[in-house]
Formats: structure tokens, sequence, C-alpha cells
């Protein structure tokens, strides 16, 4: 799609033009200046006016952009305040860049949730190598855009994605990073970073459930349920189910893999499904298996601890009873 296919564009519309912040510490993202025609971009609504949105290119060190009116939606337009919002990031395919004039033409109507998709995923990948590098400039005094020319967009090129190279460099520092003019402080520094900021982190899974068995067997039944249910554990996934208050109980698992995550606590409550059926027993899902925040956790833990201590009290009540008789 090049700008000779677009409807033509006003002399009219008042235009903002590109400015390039050029801090020690401000630099785009990729090698090239401005986007190319078709390119779908990540930016940032900075206000908005009758003839469209203008907009700052974030991978693009901010420079502006404006969103036409007519590109907003394929739909009739009744309130432009509807369809975008000053501070939101949004996904627009480039339309037209004058590099001369400093004016990009951006569009939100002729994006695809398949471009999103892409857009997104690789905008958060290259975020966080900017960030990465980023801050190994700031701590050895350098700039940016030189730590870039020497390190980041060769990695881009070689690589495909700068990250996917950070990912590797964890394992194989010397065969990613090896060939480039770099201090042993200054490679010490990307390394602790690339390990701060990419080394995946564990995530949290739960699911609550209710089992239930009043035939003879009961209480043991239930303890071979579950027991059954933690025994579908893999390496990765550590199942492991414990009692809140009868007869709900709280199944867990870490994991880095939030779909593996799942997908465990899926299996362990299909299999203590099936063991407690075959003893004449129930059990009733009360909460499905769901990705849980650090204040989720917590409360989890303190209303565990709570319980605990509630039964060492009543345990701890009956024994001097006895012992009073």
């Amino acid at each position: 799609m090049s700008s000779s296919d677009d409807e033509d564009i006003g002399d009219d519309v008042v235009r903002v033009q590109v400015k390039q912040p050029d801090g020690p510490l401000d630099c785009r993202y990729y090698e090239n200046i401005f986007p190319a025609i078709e390119e779908v971009v990540m930016v940032k609504v900075k206000a908005i006016q009758d003839m469209g949105a203008y907009v700052s290119l974030l991978e693009y060190n901010h420079i502006e952009g404006m969103i036409l009116l007519s590109e907003l939606s394929r739909r009739r337009i009744r309130s432009i305040n509807k369809l975008i919002r000053i501070g939101k990031d949004e996904i627009v395919m480039v339309l037209r860049v004058d590099k001369e004039k400093g004016y990009i033409d951006l569009s939100k109507r002729r994006v695809s949730p398949e471009d999103v998709a892409k857009c997104d995923e690789r905008y958060n990948k290259a975020k966080a190598v900017h960030s990465v590098l980023r801050q190994v400039a700031e701590n050895h005094k350098m700039r940016l855009e030189d730590l870039y020319n020497k390190l980041g967009w060769p990695l881009y090129k070689k690589y495909g994605h700068a990250y996917e190279a950070f990912k590797k460099g964890i394992i194989e520092p010397d065969e990613v990073f090896g060939e480039f003019n770099m201090s042993e402080e200054e490679i010490k520094s990307l390394m602790h970073q690339i390990r701060k900021r990419l080394t995946p982190q564990p995530i949290k899974v739960r699911a609550d459930i209710e089992v239930t068995c009043f035939k003879y067997e009961g209480i043991d039944a239930i303890k071979r349920a579950l027991l059954a249910g933690e025994a579908v554990s893999t390496p990765d996934n550590l199942v492991r189910i414990k009692l809140i208050a009868p007869p709900l109980y709280v199944m867990t698992t870490s994991t880095l893999d939030k779909a593996s995550g799942l997908k465990a606590l899926g299996d362990a409550i299909e299999k203590v499904k099936e063991e407690i059926e075959k003893d004449g027993g129930q059990m009733s899902i009360k909460a499905a298996p769901k990705i849980i925040t650090r204040d989720d956790e917590t409360e989890l833990q303190k209303e565990l601890a709570r319980l605990e201590a509630e039964n060492a009290e009543v345990e701890g009540d009956s024994g001097s009873e006895s012992g009073g008789d």
C-alpha cells in the first residue's frame, strides 16, 4: 500500500513536524530512523483534534505522527473520543512517511487482528531489549545510540530480533557477545540486566474444589482421590492440594508456562473426580484454574495460616480438658 493508493490528504490539515529527542539515553528501537510504509507500529495518543489524533511512535524514539479522522474506523464516526483516548497505546499502520517535512500518516482502521498480535509481541520484546540496553548505557555513561550501533542493531540483523539473542546469551554468553568490542565490566553489566529482565519468573495457578464422600470409607476415599490428583504432577508443574475447610480444598502449581500450568490443574481435577466417583463420592469445581497475583497468593497463605492456628487451638483445648478429667 503506497501513498498514491490512498485518499489525497488535504494541505489544510495542520501538521506537527517530526521531532527527534536527542538526550544521551534517547534512541529508537530499530536501526531505521523512520518506519516503512505498511509497517504496523505501536503509538501513544498525545492529542485529539477535529482532523484526527496526534501520536508518538514508541518504537521510533517518540517521533510524532497523525491518525487521520478518516483512518480511525471503518464505521461512521459519531464521537472520536469513543474510538481513541489520550494516553492510550494504539496499534496502527503506516500510510505515508515524508522524511523531508517530517510527516507520518497512520491508520487504525486498516490494522487486522493478526497485525495486532504480531505487533504486540514484537513491541514487548523490543521494549525489553531497550530497557536492558538503556540501563547498561546509563551505568557506563554511554550514549544509548552508540550501544545500539555497537551491539543492539547487529544482534537484530544476526538473530532476527535482539530479544532472541539475549535469550540465547543467558546460556551461551561467549558465543553471542564474544565478537563485540565490550569491556569486561560492560559485559558483566549486560548479563546482569538480561538475567534480571528476561529470565522467566514462575507464575502461580490456583483452583478450588469441593470433595465429599459419605460412604463407609469416606475420609480414606477423599485422601486417595487427592493423592491421585497430586500424582499427575510433572517436573515442570508440581501439583499441591491443601485443605481450606472441609469439604473445600485449594489446588496450586507453580509454572513458567501459563498454558501448561492451567492444563496440569485441569488434569489433576479430572483425576480427583474420577477417583472419588469410584468410591461413591462427588467433586465439584468452586473456582476454575486461573493465574493468581502476588496479592492473591499472600491472602491464600494468610488464610491457610489462620486455619492452621485455629486447628491447633482446638487440639490444645481438647488435650487440656482430658487432662483435667
